[in-house]
C-alpha cells in the first residue's frame, strides 16, 4: 500500500496579521467550506509539500535537508488530518463533501441566496435601506429620477462585484441609468468565475434566490441559447453554487425593480480569457466563445425580447494579497488607476479585441477579474461607445481592487 500523500485542493492563499503575527490564510474559492484556515508562516513549508507527490516520510526527509531538523511524524499528520476535516485537502472525505454539496444544490428547485446574510443583509428591509443609500451624493449619484426625460437606451452595463460594503455606491452609478433608461424584459448577466472552469460558459435554468424574492430566469432563452450554441452549456452549472459575481448583480436588479415591473435574468459565467492569455492565444481561437457568442446574438434577435447585458466585473487585484512581493504604495495606486483608464478607453469604445490587447500586453499583471465577462459583454453589443460613470479603488495594507461603472447607450 502506498504511503499516505496529502493532496492541497486549489484554493486561495493570502497573507494576513492574527494576533500580531503573519499568517498565510486559506479559503475555498469554489464554496465547499465556509471556513478560513490560518497558517503560522513556520508551517507553510510544510503545506507546500502536500502536493500529492510527497509521502509523510518525504515532506520529514525535505524539511530535514533544508532546516536539519526533523519534525515529528505525528505533528505532520496531524496538520494534514487538520486541513482534511475543514475541507482543504484532496481527499476521500472531501470527495463525500462535495458529493453532497453538489447533489444538494442540483436537487434544489432554485438556486439559493448564497451570499445573503454575509456579503448583504438578509433582512428584506435592511437590505432596501442598505441599497438606498448607495445612491445617496457625494459617493452616489442621487435618488432613481422616474420621471426622468425619454433619453438614449440602456443596452449593457459593466457593474462591480467587489463586496457591497466596499463599492456599493459604484453599483448605483451603473444601475441608475438602468432604472431610468432600460425597458429590459430580460438581463443577460455575464459573471466571473473565481473558482475557474473547464467549459468558457456555464448556464443554470435555477432561478436566482433573494431576500427579496426570487429573481426568475427567462427558461424559453437559456434552452433556446443551449440549444444554438454547440456545446454542453451546463455541464459546469456547479460553478453557480456559490459564485457571487452574478448574484451580486440578480439582487440588485431585483432590488431596483422591486414594484415597478418584473424582469427575468439569463446567468452567464465565464472563463476564457485568462485561460486565452496562458496560451498566448486570443478568445476567439477557441471556437466555442465565438459560437456561443454568435449564438447569443442569434437568440436575442429570434426571441424578440428586450435585453439588456450586465458584465459583474472587477478591474485590478494587486499586492500581496493576490501574490506580489511589496505593499501597495500610494503611488503604485497612482499608476494603477493610471492603467486601469487607460484601459477602460478600449471598454468605452467598444472595442472586445482593443480591450483584450490592452490586458495581454502587460501579461495581465493588474489580474483584471472581470475579463471574461467584459469581453463578452462588448462581444455581444456589437459596438457602440460606453460612459465612464465611476471609476473606484478598495486598498488595504494587503492589496488594492478596482473596479468601475461603465453604461452603453
Amino acid at each position: 500500500m502506498a504511503e499516505f500523500a496529502p493532496r492541497l485542493r486549489h484554493v486561495d492563499a493570502f497573507p494576513v496579521e492574527h494576533e500580531g503575527r503573519p499568517c498565510i490564510a486559506l479559503r475555498d474559492p469554489a464554496g465547499y467550506t465556509d471556513s478560513v484556515v490560518l497558517l503560522p508562516r513556520v508551517l507553510l513549508e510544510i503545506v507546500s509539500l502536500f502536493d500529492g507527490a510527497h509521502s509523510v516520510a518525504d515532506i520529514q526527509a525535505a524539511v530535514m535537508r533544508r532546516h536539519g531538523e526533523l519534525v515529528p511524524r505525528e505533528q505532520i499528520q496531524g496538520i494534514a488530518e487538520s486541513l482534511d476535516a475543514h475541507g482543504f485537502l484532496d481527499s476521500e472525505r472531501f470527495a463525500a463533501r462535495r458529493a453532497a454539496v453538489d447533489s444538494t444544490f442540483l436537487g434544489a428547485p432554485t438556486r439559493p441566496a448564497a451570499h445573503a446574510g454575509g456579503a448583504y443583509p438578509a433582512e428584506p428591509d435592511v437590505l432596501r435601506t442598505t441599497f438606498d443609500a448607495f445612491f445617496t451624493p457625494p459617493a452616489g449619484p442621487g435618488r432613481v429620477d422616474g420621471s426622468a426625460a425619454p433619453a438614449e437606451a440602456v443596452r449593457g452595463v459593466i457593474a462591480p462585484h467587489i463586496d457591497f460594503h466596499r463599492g456599493g455606491p459604484a453599483y448605483a452609478w451603473a444601475y441608475r441609468d438602468v432604472a431610468e433608461r432600460a425597458a429590459a424584459d430580460v438581463f443577460v448577466v455575464f459573471g466571473t468565475c473565481h473558482a475557474g472552469m473547464t467549459d468558457p460558459f456555464a448556464l443554470t435554468r435555477k432561478d436566482y434566490d433573494s431576500p427579496l424574492g426570487p429573481v426568475p430566469v427567462d427558461r424559453d432563452f437559456v434552452e433556446a441559447l443551449a440549444a444554438r450554441a454547440g456545446q454542453d452549456c451546463f455541464r459546469s452549472e456547479l460553478a453557480h453554487r456559490s459564485e457571487h459575481s452574478i448574484e451580486f448583480q440578480a439582487v440588485f436588479l431585483r432590488y431596483l425593480f422591486e414594484g415597478r415591473r418584473d424582469i427575468m435574468i439569463v446567468p452567464v459565467l465565464a472563463s476564457f480569457a485568462h485561460e486565452a492569455l496562458l496560451r498566448q492565444r486570443r478568445p476567439e481561437d477557441d471556437p466555442r466563445v465565438p459560437r456561443f457568442l454568435d449564438a447569443l446574438a442569434e437568440t436575442v434577435a429570434a426571441t424578440g425580447r428586450r435585453v439588456v447585458f450586465v458584465a459583474g466585473a472587477d478591474l485590478a487585484h494587486v499586492g500581496p494579497r493576490f501574490g506580489d512581493a511589496e505593499p501597495v504604495s500610494p503611488e503604485a495606486l497612482a499608476r494603477i488607476a493610471g492603467e486601469d483608464r487607460a484601459m477602460l478607453e478600449a471598454v468605452e469604445a467598444g472595442d472586445a479585441a482593443a480591450f483584450f490587447e490592452a490586458v495581454a500586453r502587460d501579461d495581465d499583471r493588474r489580474r483584471i477579474c472581470g475579463l471574461s465577462p467584459i469581453y463578452a459583454l462588448l462581444c455581444a453589443l456589437g459596438g457602440g461607445r460606453g460612459t465612464l460613470r465611476r471609476y473606484g479603488q478598495w486598498p488595504d495594507p494587503q492589496g488594492v481592487v478596482s473596479f468601475a461603472s461603465v453604461v452603453f447607450g
